[in-house]
């Protein structure tokens, strides 16, 4: 049985064109006369021709017309996380307005991560944030490629989309801590390994970037207040999901109760909200839809907006002149 694949060049000897006729006809239809344009078509379907290679044709433009996006998690956590969702909503929509492609590119921290950074036939990358020490950090930055990442850490090629997370997190941590006398701060993971249990008064030796700059707000806020930073504790989750919330405040139960909780996000501000019930006050971030239907505190701020801005850069379209707004929502 004959399998060779059907050409251009079959087409246009069919059709009695030339090959660059086939070409325009399924490129740029719009240069070819109606009736030309109809005998290639019919040409194509006696052959069975389903039209010109997607990969040859990237091939000899040098551009693929997707971007590849680089979880540092599993691909489910692009749909379970609400945040994670927003920000791939706004990449999405970039590349909705601009016609590209999206491939999502999951980083776990095995071996072959680097690899399939390499391989992508992407033509720009957008990170969710990692730390430091990541390869694949330096091996998106080796494909001299267009590169963003949402919260960080900056590396050499890659801009660092985020927003002033130090002073939103001293301003929250300041409006839960008047009249408090024994807080928690329920954090987003350390680093790669995450670790989960309850510490006080982290070091700054914390990998993750955006959980290390809110620690650091939350720091300041203390500090303010004359308190000790030392002693107060942090209950340091694994995911960002509202079980674990749960779980991570009935681990810290065991060393008392706080009557203020400070959360790193609504989803783990919710879980604390289902081990504490109503009787404690608490806040989030993000001000998502649970936080306004639990009615906490929350800083507001837009993944959608860092994800368009990140996938706006990946696309080579631009740098935005500011950095994301945010705002604290009282409660």
């Amino acid at each position: 049985m004959n399998t060779r694949r059907v050409t251009m060049r079959d087409v246009a000897a069919e059709a009695g064109v030339a090959p660059m006729t086939v070409s325009y006809t399924y490129t740029r239809p719009g240069r070819v006369a109606p009736a030309t344009r109809d005998r290639v078509l019919a040409a194509a379907e006696r052959l069975g021709y389903t039209g010109p290679d997607p990969v040859a044709r990237s091939l000899r433009s040098g551009s693929t017309r997707n971007l590849g996006v680089v979880l540092g998690e599993h691909l489910g956590y692009a749909f379970e996380d609400p945040q994670a969702a927003r920000f791939l909503a706004g990449v999405s929509r970039v590349c909705v307005d601009n016609r590209l492609g999206l491939v999502l590119i999951p980083s776990t921290g095995d071996a072959d991560d680097v690899e399939r950074i390499r391989e992508a036939a992407v033509d720009g990358f957008v990170l969710w944030t990692t730390e430091q020490s990541d390869p694949v950090l330096d091996a998106v930055a080796a494909t001299g490629r267009p590169a963003a990442i949402q919260g960080g850490p900056a590396a050499p090629g890659i801009y660092a989309v985020a927003a002033a997370d130090r002073e939103a997190a001293r301003a929250i941590a300041q409006h839960m801590l008047a009249d408090a006398a024994s807080p928690l701060i329920l954090s987003h993971p350390f680093d790669r390994e995450r670790w989960t249990g309850v510490v006080r008064g982290p070091s700054p030796d914390v990998r993750f970037p955006v959980t290390a700059v809110r620690l650091a707000g939350y720091r300041d806020a203390v500090e303010q207040e004359r308190r000790a930073w030392d002693a107060v504790p942090v209950a340091v989750a694994s995911r960002n999901t509202r079980e674990e919330g749960r779980r991570m405040l009935e681990l810290a139960l065991e060393q008392g109760k706080p009557d203020v909780v400070i959360a790193m996000s609504d989803q783990l501000a919710a879980g604390a909200r289902d081990a504490l019930g109503a009787s404690v006050r608490i806040s989030g971030w993000d001000d998502s839809e649970t936080a306004q239907a639990l009615g906490f505190s929350s800083i507001r701020q837009s993944l959608y907006d860092q994800g368009a801005a990140c996938a706006t850069i990946a696309a080579g379209l631009g740098v935005p002149d500011e950095r994301p707004a945010w705002s604290l929502v009282r409660r």
